[in-house]
């Protein structure tokens, strides 16, 4: 037994095996960002913090979604008016789906086929089947409509009106807008907690996050920011993110180039981190230990460390980064 696990055989097998399994638990990470003002995708390693590869795709793409399998990455080319989809495994569009005019923003239903897009100059959300093309719904919603989300248990689908300052509740099943609640000043961004109970929407103009309760469709709770030597006119919230432990919330805030955490549970704003001009949108990957934020006046994207809440890393990618996903697997 002794001279079978010493044998040259077994050793060459064992190092094999364990380089097999340690390739496969460090397997690289992705990112996907969308550069508004080149026409373009970005593509990052989050091994080394560099981009790969840059990758030409419609007029000023903003929104960008994985899908569930991320096999493919849907982008809203807003002045092209339509939503591509690009093969993740060539990194070429394969074909593009009817979004409506000046799609921004959308969110994909967990059934990993009906997307919800935004279409910001017709007041309209539009449903799309992802796998038969098919125009499923068109809703009317308020005006100068932004942000989409869908709950994580797929039952309910709300979309954000900027001028008429409003979150418009939509039934996934019949595809009928069923409620309205009033925000804050220019809506922006939607984002779900993970149980499905509670909405949170940001108020670009307004400074401030409104906290909804999902059953009820009434704000519990409503977050200010202040951030020592930024003037509150600087201080616009945007993107959202909210981690799946649910302790964190973090929220972009504009032009005053930070990232504001909030604590999840208390509402309490916790931390201020500094990170590029003009941030956007963000993205965790895949174990949450990262947060990746577009900032699109200085053209790159910034690296969170989640457990110290301290900015790690400055990427450069395209002019006016927007919107980012990443695929980890």
């Amino acid at each position: 037994m002794t001279r079978l696990f010493s044998s040259p055989q077994f050793i060459r097998s064992s190092l094999v095996i364990a380089l097999l399994l340690g390739s496969s638990a460090t397997w690289a990470e992705t990112a996907y960002v969308s550069n508004e003002k080149d026409d373009t995708i970005s593509v990052i390693d989050l091994d080394t913090f560099e981009v790969t590869d840059t990758i030409e795709v419609g007029e000023r793409p903003r929104g960008i979604i994985l899908s569930k399998d991320q096999t493919k990455l849907y982008i809203c080319a807003s002045d092209s008016d339509t939503v591509q989809v690009m093969d993740l495994a060539t990194h070429s569009i394969i074909k593009e789906l009817p979004s409506g005019e000046d799609p921004e923003q959308f969110a994909l239903h967990p059934n990993d086929r009906h997307l919800y897009i935004a279409n910001e100059d017709d007041a309209l959300a539009t449903v799309v089947d992802t796998e038969t093309n098919e125009v499923l719904a068109q809703i009317d919603v308020g005006v100068e409509p932004e942000g989409m989300a869908v709950s994580p248990d797929g039952k309910i689908a709300v979309n954000t009106s900027e001028t008429t300052n409003m979150v418009h509740w939509i039934h996934t099943g019949d595809m009928e807008l069923f409620d309205n609640t009033l925000v804050d000043q220019r809506p922006r961004h939607a984002e779900f907690s993970l149980d499905s109970k509670t909405l949170w929407v940001s108020s670009e103009i307004g400074a401030t996050v409104s906290v909804i309760d999902v059953d009820t469709r009434q704000i519990t709770h409503k977050i200010t920011f202040e951030i020592k030597g930024v003037h509150p006119d600087k201080i616009q919230p945007v993107g959202i993110r909210l981690s799946d432990d649910g302790r964190y919330a973090f929220v972009a805030l504009g032009p005053s180039n930070h990232v504001a955490v909030v604590d999840a549970k208390t509402f309490e704003v916790l931390e201020y981190i500094l990170v590029g001009r003009r941030v956007w949108h963000m993205e965790f990957n895949a174990d949450q230990s990262l947060l990746l934020t577009t900032n699109g006046i200085s053209g790159d994207v910034t690296v969170v460390d989640v457990d110290k809440l301290k900015a790690i890393k400055t990427i450069k990618v395209g002019r006016y980064p927007w919107g980012v996903a990443i695929k980890s697997k």
